[in-house]
């Protein structure tokens, strides 16, 4: 029935751009879309870290080790000797003897006394003393009373810090001396001697 009908389509003509090309800027011409975002970067300084180094860090951060300090609380009490390593706090009541290589710190509630068997209550690396210890303290490195302190007892320490207000009744042996005193030898014509001269002629 429609032998010989063919289809024109008549083509819709381009709509006119609301933008003339005198009024693109020149800078823009031609340039990709991430080249405004370079001259921002460029004009307001530094880009910021990528995500990945600042999670480096927090995981390296992470990993540090982190110091341990125990605690031993004021209701608690041990009868005996006491050993730990890293950092120790003692607010309760301990007889015997506390030895570590770390560090004593002795609460204003707790009140350390040497045993029966032993006469040292105290034999780490550095004391804090805001308690009450009855006994020696033996330390390599320092002993700190602070004001609260009450310490009967002998201190050997390679330093010391005393507060004001701490109580104190024992000897101390701060340090190593640089030279050892030698016994003096007598001087000629002294009364010691001529007192050897007379024993060896009577001799």
């Amino acid at each position: 029935m429609f032998k010989g009908y063919t289809s024109k389509t008549t083509p819709t003509p381009a709509a006119p751009s609301p933008f003339a090309a005198d009024e693109i800027p020149s800078d823009w011409a031609g340039s990709s879309p991430a080249a405004p975002a370079a001259a921002a970067a460029s004009s307001w300084g530094a880009a910021e870290p990528a995500p990945s180094e600042s999670a480096a860090a927090f995981d390296a951060a992470a990993a540090a080790p982190a110091v341990t300090r125990n605690v031993l609380n004021s209701d608690v009490s041990v009868v005996g000797i006491l050993r730990f390593t890293d950092d120790l706090l003692v607010d309760g009541s301990v007889e015997g003897e506390i030895t570590s290589d770390g560090v004593l710190t002795v609460g204003s509630n707790a009140s350390i006394q040497a045993g029966d068997k032993n006469k040292v209550a105290i034999r780490t690396k550095s004391a804090i003393i805001h308690g009450k210890v009855v006994g020696d303290i033996h330390v390599t490195d320092r002993v700190e009373l602070a004001g609260t302190a009450e310490l009967v007892g002998d201190v050997v320490a390679a330093r010391i810090a005393i507060q004001e207000g701490a109580i104190f009744v024992g000897n101390c042996r701060v340090g190593n001396p640089s030279t050892t005193a030698a016994a003096p030898t007598p001087k000629r014509g002294s009364k010691a001697a001529s007192a050897a001269k007379v024993d060896n002629l009577l001799g």
